[in-house]
């Protein structure tokens, strides 16, 4: 089985990803990670990454397509698999489609908090903010962006919650809860 996970920023994916890993036995690969890395050897921070890919479109595709690629080699070798990344539904139709929302300032209220640790800063590679109104702001603006370009290269709409089969909102509940209902319906889903 190939999981992909999508949603909005704050919403938990990659914490319900590691659970979702964790309790499934299955490998999972990150695409967000794959950027953070990419924008780290660039000497950039993420933002600034997604500023370059506006026309450098090989930093989205090259990264999605190879994501792509590991996820079918490791289920050819019997491996279950979870792809966390915005646009990994549409490069494997193939999958379980789960898309994972949470409204916006409370995903941006997450986000901060943890940026307050100095690793999880350096890990998440958002760059500098003063305070918890500018960094909600550029957040949406990366969100924007994301869409942006998702359209422009993909032709597609990755909020549409039309094109997955399992749409979970945390805005009220914690990343293990959903993780939890996520379970649920794909051993129900194993089962049929």
């Amino acid at each position: 089985m190939i999981l992909t996970i999508s949603g909005t920023p704050g919403s938990g994916k990659s914490t319900i990803a590691k659970i979702l890993a964790g309790k499934l036995n299955a490998e999972r690969i990150y695409v967000g990670g794959i950027r953070r890395e990419l924008a780290k050897k660039k000497g950039m921070t993420l933002v600034e990454l997604n500023e370059y890919a506006k026309t450098h479109p090989e930093t989205d595709v090259d990264v999605d397509k190879k994501a792509a690629q590991e996820a079918r080699k490791m289920a050819q070798q019997k491996k279950d698999v979870i792809v966390e990344g915005r646009t990994q539904f549409h490069f494997l139709p193939e999958s379980v489609k789960v898309y994972v929302k949470v409204d916006h300032e409370e995903g941006a209220r997450r986000i901060w908090k943890d940026l307050q640790q100095a690793d999880t800063r350096q890990q998440r590679n958002e760059g500098e903010f003063s305070s918890f109104e500018e960094f909600k702001k550029k957040l949406q603006e990366r969100e924007k962006l994301d869409a942006k370009r998702y359209l422009k290269y993909y032709g597609l709409d990755h909020h549409n919650e039309k094109q997955y089969d399992l749409v979970v909102d945390t805005t009220k509940i914690t990343a293990q809860e959903g993780a939890k209902r996520i379970l649920e319906w794909v051993k129900r889903l194993q089962k049929k």
